[in-house]
C-alpha cells in the first residue's frame, strides 16, 4: 500500500499550526500598527520602525495567503486523487512555487522596510529590469521547465530512468536541475533544459523492468552455473510477490583468463522501489556467500 497520501496529510497538519501562529502574530502587529496603543508615539516619531512593522505585516499577509493557497490546492488534490496515484512531484512543485512567491514577498517587504515604494521603484528601473530579464532568460526557462516536469506524470521521484549516458533513480527535482542517484551511489545532476530536449527512457513506467547483476566468478571457485542459478532462485523466492521467478536467468557474458563474467537478471514489478533495493542487497549477498563457500572448499 502507498502511504504517501497519509504522510503528506501528517506534514500538512503540522504546517497548519505554523499557519495559526503566524495569523495570531499578524493580528498583533496589525493592532500595534493601526491601534492607539502606547507604541503609537514611537511609530509617529520613528519612521523606520513604522516602515519595519508595515513590512512585517505585508510579509506575514503574503505568506499566509500563499500558505492558504498551498493548503487548499493540496487538500483538493488529495481528495480527488486515488491513493496509488498520488505523485510526490506535485507536492514538490507546489513547494517550489510557494518558495518563489515567498521570495518575491520578502523582496517587496525589504523595499517597504526602507521606505521604498515597490511600484515606483520598478517603474524607475524599467530599462535595468529589461536588461536583467535578458541576462536571466536561461535561468527563467530552466525554472519553467522544472515546474513543467514536476507537474507532469511522466517522471516521478523514485523512477529509474536513462537520459543520455546516465542511468539512475530520480531523487529530487529543483527549479534548475533533476537529481539522479546511480546504482553505484553517484549523484548525477541533470539540467531541466536537457530533460525536455533529450530522449528519456523511464524503466519504472512499465509494469515490470529488468534487474541486472554482473559478477566476476574466479575459475578457482569450481563454478557450476546450474547450481549457482538454483541457489539464486531459492533466494528470490522470498520476493515471489514482486519478482517474476520464471523470467530469472543466469548467463555467461565473457570468459577471461582467470575468471568468468556472469549476468543474473530477472523481471520485477515497477513501483516497488524499497523492495527492489532489498532484492539487490540480498542477491549481492548471495553472490558473496557463494564465492566465499567455494573459495573455502
Amino acid at each position: 500500500m502507498n502511504h504517501l497520501k497519509t504522510s503528506i496529510r501528517t506534514k500538512e497538519n503540522r504546517k497548519r499550526w505554523n499557519f495559526a501562529i503566524k495569523l495570531i502574530l499578524l493580528i498583533l502587529l496589525e493592532f500595534i500598527y493601526e491601534g492607539e496603543t502606547y507604541l503609537r508615539p514611537l511609530l509617529d516619531n520613528y519612521s523606520l520602525l513604522n516602515h519595519v512593522i508595515r513590512a512585517l505585516i505585508f510579509l506575514l499577509s503574503a505568506n499566509l495567503i500563499i500558505s492558504l493557497g498551498r493548503i487548499i490546492t493540496l487538500r483538493l488534490y488529495l481528495q480527488k486523487t486515488a491513493e496509488t496515484k498520488v505523485l510526490p512531484n506535485f507536492v514538490v512543485g507546489i513547494g517550489r512555487i510557494s518558495g518563489i512567491l515567498n521570495s518575491l514577498a520578502l523582496l517587496i517587504s525589504l523595499m517597504l522596510a526602507f521606505g521604498i515604494r515597490p511600484l515606483e521603484f520598478l517603474t524607475s528601473i524599467t530599462i535595468v529590469a529589461a536588461a536583467i530579464a535578458l541576462l536571466t532568460k536561461d535561468y527563467i526557462t530552466s525554472i519553467v521547465n522544472g515546474l513543467i516536469i514536476m507537474f507532469s506524470e511522466q517522471l516521478e521521484i523514485g523512477d529509474k530512468i536513462n537520459i543520455g549516458k546516465n542511468t539512475g533513480f530520480i531523487r529530487d527535482f529543483t527549479l534548475m536541475n533533476m537529481v539522479l542517484k546511480s546504482e553505484t551511489g553517484e549523484i548525477i545532476i541533470i539540467p531541466n533544459s536537457m530533460i525536455l530536449t533529450t530522449d528519456v527512457i523511464n524503466y519504472s513506467k512499465n509494469n515490470t523492468h529488468q534487474v541486472v547483476f554482473d559478477a566476476e566468478m574466479p575459475y578457482s571457485t569450481d563454478l557450476q552455473l546450474i547450481n549457482l542459478e538454483e541457489k539464486l532462485g531459492e533466494v528470490l523466492k522470498q520476493f515471489s510477490d514482486y519478482v517474476i521467478l520464471e523470467g530469472a536467468q543466469l548467463n555467461v557474458l565473457e570468459r577471461k583468463s582467470d575468471n568468468v563474467l556472469v549476468r543474473y537478471q530477472f523481471p520485477i514489478k515497477s513501483g516497488e522501489k524499497l523492495v527492489e533495493s532489498q532484492v539487490r542487497k540480498t542477491i549481492n549477498q548471495a553472490f558473496l556467500n557463494w564465492s566465499n563457500e567455494h573459495r573455502k572448499a
